[in-house]
This record gives structure tokens, sequence and C-alpha cells, in this order.
């Protein structure tokens, strides 16, 4: 059973939403908050698989309270995903938020299936945003930023998991990097594994982040 948390200030649009979790077999709604300094309270004393938060909130914003509940998780303690909701798919803060940690974001116009799908998506340790928006949202977020390249911070993958890398970066799904580097997908899976655990990140969205963060990927790049 897939818990959920969820973290919107409108009232109606949580309704919505838990009629949607509520409907699934395998999912249930655990708690509710109303801002994120209120969500960040409540889930210091429930437990939750994923969190549904909005970006757009009074008190304590999206981004920030998805950082400070990531954060948990880096100091050992255990944190559910996050999986952002946004009215726009090129909301400004969308990509704070996926920095900050969220596992993928969501459309609030998304059909109760594609919701569903999401929700189990993240739960199982996956991103939820295509490749095609995730390029379309970075390029339209750091456009204008500077970026600082690191060499040595491949060191500690190996040259065909730095070729998996890059791919991830620019967007390509397992079945693309497979065909392209003629590898099976589950050879694919292992090296993305591979990759995640020497570098410390949560998903494939945290592998983009950090490829346009260490200057191996570029604003615009194809």
């Amino acid at each position: 059973m897939i818990r959920v948390f969820l973290a919107d200030d409108q009232a109606l649009v949580r309704a919505g939403l838990a009629m949607v979790i509520e409907a699934q077999d395998d999912m249930r709604v655990v708690g509710e908050a109303s801002d994120g300094s209120e969500a960040l309270h409540k889930l210091s004393v429930t437990a939750a698989d994923v969190v549904l938060m909005d970006i757009r909130m009074p008190v304590l914003d999206g981004v920030e309270a998805t950082r400070r509940l990531t954060a948990r998780q880096r100091d050992s303690k255990p944190a559910p995903r996050v999986l952002i909701l946004t009215t726009f798919d090129l909301d400004e803060y969308v990509f704070a938020a996926l920095r900050a940690g969220a596992s993928g974001f969501l459309l609030k116009d998304a059909l109760a299936a594609e919701l569903a799908t999401a929700v189990r998506t993240v739960h199982r340790g996956d991103a939820v945003i295509a490749g095609s928006t995730t390029r379309r949202l970075i390029d339209h977020v750091l456009a204008g930023l500077p970026v600082s390249p690191s060499p040595d911070s491949l060191a500690p993958l190996t040259p065909r998991e730095r070729e998996v890398l890059a791919a991830v970066a620019h967007g390509e799904s397992n079945a693309e990097i497979g065909a392209r580097l003629f590898m099976s997908e589950a050879t694919v899976k292992t090296h993305v594994g591979r990759i995640l655990s020497k570098l410390e990140l949560r998903d494939r969205v945290q592998i983009v982040i950090w490829a346009y963060d260490h200057g191996l990927v570029k604003p615009g790049q194809t």
C-alpha cells in the first residue's frame, strides 16, 4: 500500500486528489496540509511514501518544503519522495524544486490515471518527467545561467558510465540509449543504477541536474 500525503493550499484541489488516490487499490491518503510548514510538521509524525506537493503555497512554499523534507534523508532519516504539482509545465519554480530533491513534476490538469501512474513511478524510485520535457524545462530555466565545468567530478565513473550519464542528461530513455550504444535495456539500467550510487543521486532527474551543474551538458545543447 502506497501512503500518499497531500500538500496544497486549495481545499478543493486536495479533495480532488484524495478522491483519485483513494480510488486506487494500492494507495491511501495518510494526511493533508495547506502549506509547506504544516506539511513538514505533519510529516515529522506521519509515515508517508509519496508527497504530492504544490509549489505556490503560503507560509512556506513547496520548493523550500521539498528541500527541508529531502534533507531529512541526508540526515539518515527516512523521507518520502516528492512529486511536484504545478499549473504550468515551465513554471519558474519547478527546476528549483527538482534541484531541492523532488523526483519529478506533474501538471494539475493531468488525468486521474496519469496521477496514479506518476505516484507509482515515483514510489518505485523512478522519475516522472519525459526526456523531451526535461530538456525543454532545463533549457528554459538555465538559458541565462553560467555553468562551471568540473572534469574531476567524473572521476568515479567508468568511460561507459560517462556515456550513459551524458545520454540520460540529454533526455534519452533506456531503450534509446541501448539502441545507440549497442546494449540491452537491462545493461543500461545497471549502468544507471551504478551512476546513481557513485554520485549519490536519487533518480534520473537528479542525473540531469548534476550534468548541468557540472558542465557536462549546456543549456540548448543537443
